[in-house]
């Protein structure tokens, strides 16, 4: 059995995604880039799908169809994929040293342990404390 119950994900084929037109497609992607780059979005625990349609003026449907176009991916794995590539950062960042693993999770929009630690060995492969002790072990002692 497989560590954190990860199970592989299924490949759907939704007629509506073939209905979307390009324009809005390239459309949309640029409006995702903005909430998730810029504004990071992601940080919020809270932050929903239905959220991210609402403040690009469309609907679920549409904002499902761009993410699995152009993320190749659904909602809640690009969500995870960028709070998780944040914490790489901050898990051997000189000035988060002192926080806890649960408290960087929090800071990247994780809303609890568990879902922090699956997310993660599902990117990475490896938990986030095993990964913080392999990286910080590579650095050069001061």
């Amino acid at each position: 059995m497989p560590k954190y119950n990860i199970t592989p994900r299924k490949e759907k084929d939704a007629t509506y995604r073939m209905l979307i037109n390009s324009e809005l497609v390239d459309d949309l992607y640029e409006k995702i880039l903005q909430k998730f780059v810029v504004e990071k979005k992601y940080r919020d625990p809270d932050y929903s799908a239905k959220q991210l349609a609402h403040d690009l003026e469309t609907n679920t449907r549409y904002i499902s169809a761009v993410i699995n176009l152009r993320f190749q991916q659904n909602y809640t794995s690009l969500v995870n994929e960028y709070r998780i590539h944040e914490a790489l950062y901050k898990l051997i960042d000189q000035r988060y040293l002192d926080k806890s693993i649960e408290e960087i999770a929090a800071m990247v929009g994780f809303g609890n342990r568990q879902s922090f630690y699956a997310a993660f060995y599902r990117l990475k492969g490896c938990t986030p404390k095993e990964y913080r002790k392999a990286q910080l072990d590579k650095q050069p002692k001061k």
